[in-house]
């Protein structure tokens, strides 16, 4: 009989996969980096492949390990589904929810698929704004949940995840040699803006704002066309750009946290699943908040 699959070294495949480390892999596991790699060896024996080389120093997945990493992320996909779907209570009724389309089509469709899939009578609105007057509209009683950039001067929150900032320009051309060098922003006020301008002031380089879009889809435009350099969140990283940091004398970024609001006075049962779905999908991603899922607290600033 052949041996089973153990979904907890399929976990632990796709995690190091995304993060490309073992030690982080074993941090997020709360393994040490030879339990995770004893993981991985007792893997490959059981589907009885290789599925990692290395190159340069670096993980690459070989081709049996690409088309493993497929198969897993949809038994994972699945046996989490199932887990919903048995014990969930059967709800209809609607959830408003509020994100960033910086965040929306790159983080939000695998919640969609588990959410609709486990309760398919309730109805999702999506409201796709800014992060400050999301939260302005959740404090007002409009929507249901935000799930936002973080901002000290709202009230407490849960920390679901930490997304990577990075720098990119175009592929097939590209201006971040000029000086100054032309920009593609958020509006004023808007976090990802500040730490962009923040670090070039740093480095000491000549900046200018060549275009300002309220959406990911303006500073995707501009930067494909080869007209601005822009800083998004990794995952909304897309073919046509190019990531570009140090070696360009770009700075480093810092990560930003995500969110999640809850409106405090709607009691819906139907929010509640659906909070609770999206903090626990975030929880074993590999932008899992470092410490877990926190509270953040009131304080002074605001960012969009």
């Amino acid at each position: 009989m052949k041996q089973p699959l153990d979904l907890r070294l399929l976990q632990a495949f796709i995690l190091l996969v995304e993060t490309g480390s073992v030690s982080e892999t074993a941090r997020r596991l709360g393994r040490t980096q030879p339990a995770v790699s004893l993981q991985m060896r007792r893997l490959e024996e059981t589907v009885h492949a290789k599925l990692f080389t290395t190159v340069n120093r670096k993980l690459v997945l070989t081709p049996d390990g690409e088309l493993l990493l497929g198969y897993a992320r949809t038994i994972m996909n699945l046996q989490e589904e199932v887990k919903v779907r048995l014990t969930a209570p059967k709800l209809s009724g609607k959830v408003v929810l509020g994100v960033p389309d910086l965040y929306a089509a790159y983080l939000l469709p695998p919640i969609l698929s588990s959410f609709s899939n486990a309760f398919p009578d309730i109805e999702v609105e999506l409201r796709t704004l800014l992060s400050s007057p999301l939260v302005t509209q959740l404090k007002r009683g409009e929507i249901d949940l935000a799930l936002v950039t973080d901002m000290r001067a709202f009230d407490e929150g849960d920390v679901v995840a930490r997304e990577p900032l990075v720098w990119v320009t175009g592929e097939a051309r590209s201006l971040h040699n000029n000086n100054p060098v032309p920009l593609a922003v958020l509006p004023p006020g808007n976090v990802f803006r500040d730490l962009a301008l923040a670090g070039l002031a740093t480095m000491g380089r000549k900046w200018k704002i060549a275009f300002v879009s309220a959406g990911i889809s303006g500073l995707q435009a501009a930067v494909l066309s080869g007209s601005a350099v822009s800083v998004v969140a990794k995952s909304s990283v897309m073919p046509g750009m190019r990531v570009i940091g140090a070696a360009e004398s770009f700075p480093a970024l810092p990560g930003v946290d995500l969110v999640l609001y809850r409106a405090g006075k709607r009691n819906n049962a139907a929010a509640d699943v659906m909070g609770d779905l999206i903090t626990e999908y975030f929880a074993r991603s590999s932008i899992a908040p470092v410490t877990g899922a926190a509270k953040t607290q009131a304080g002074s600033g605001s960012h969009e």
